[in-house]
């Protein structure tokens, strides 16, 4: 009978052959991501600008001098309005349109693909267009004058009082689809038979919804809501197409304040704006992530 040799064993190599796919997306991320967040918190220190060749340390100067002028907090101020009424523009529109579109029927199918072609549309473009229809003499205005048989000429960005409205508005109907892809496929989650039972049991379909779906697709909201805030709070190019800060700088959020600074050559001055918007969304997203999750615990 013909020896059997051993097959010879590779574990340390099998162990360590993983590695070589890690070690590039390392490098990448290192030298993409880490290196210029890291220089971002080393140059925030500094008086870099394009008028001057050297770079020297100025200590915390920066940071009292943009708090003195008052401009970044009223960046900061329309950022954090801006997110926050994303954060809840976003989510209704998703949640309605999950709760309509949620009867698996072609026509429903038609129209999920309808609302969420926004998604896929460049943010610029969509600036754009919105920027074209709301002029006093754009496609908005001529199809009001239309239906009421006068001419409109409604200035819908040129209010400082109501554009920020407007601007929420655009950003939500553009991500609206992708919130609710993710609370249909939460509601596709729910048992039939728990929906079943409530209805027997006398419940309305609001008291279904409140009481037993909308608790079910709690980890569908934490998510959403997260996503929101994240996006919208570093949001600049539907701003900038639509209305570019204006009027009267009443929609100028933290990036684009950040992009007119360095625009300017001061350097210095737009690395410490950034980095006061990266401890701004700390602030703000992880405490609204963990009382989101606590009250996702709570509700299952």
């Amino acid at each position: 009978m013909p020896s059997m040799e051993a097959a010879p064993r590779h574990g340390n190599a099998n162990q360590s052959h993983p590695w070589g796919f890690v070690v590039p997306a390392l490098a990448v991320l290192a030298v993409f991501f880490l290196t210029p967040t890291i220089y971002n918190f080393i140059y925030a220190f500094t008086d870099w600008s394009s008028f001057k060749t050297a770079i020297n340390p100025v200590g915390w100067s920066n940071f009292s001098d943009l708090i003195a002028s008052g401009s970044l907090r009223k960046s900061l101020i329309i950022t954090l309005i801006y997110a926050a009424g994303v954060a809840v523009l976003q989510n209704l529109f998703g949640l309605v349109l999950a709760v309509m579109l949620e009867r698996d029927t072609l026509v429903n199918k038609i129209v999920r693909v309808i609302f969420f072609i926004p998604v896929i549309l460049s943010a610029l473009a969509t600036g754009y267009i919105f920027q074209a229809l709301l002029r006093p003499d754009g496609g908005l205005n001529q199809m009001l004058g239309m239906l009421i048989g006068s001419p409109v000429k409604v200035s819908w960005l040129g209010s400082t009082t109501w554009t920020l409205l407007v601007c929420i508005v655009i950003h939500s109907w553009k991500w609206m689809g992708m919130s609710m892809l993710v609370y249909l496929a939460g509601l596709k989650t729910i048992d039939a038979q728990v929906l079943e039972a409530a209805r027997i049991d006398g419940a309305s379909r609001w008291a279904a919804f409140h009481h037993i779906r909308l608790p079910l697709v709690a980890p569908a909201v934490t998510f959403n809501v997260a996503t929101a805030l994240l996006g919208s709070m570093n949001s600049f190019d539907i701003v900038q197409a639509t209305t570019g800060g204006g009027p009267g700088g009443s929609t100028e959020l933290l990036n684009l304040f950040i992009f007119r600074t360095f625009g300017q050559g001061l350097y210095a001055q737009a690395t410490t704006m950034s980095l006061v918007l990266f401890v701004a969304v700390v602030i703000l997203a992880f405490p609204v992530i963990g009382m989101l999750r606590r009250r996702e615990g709570k509700m299952s």
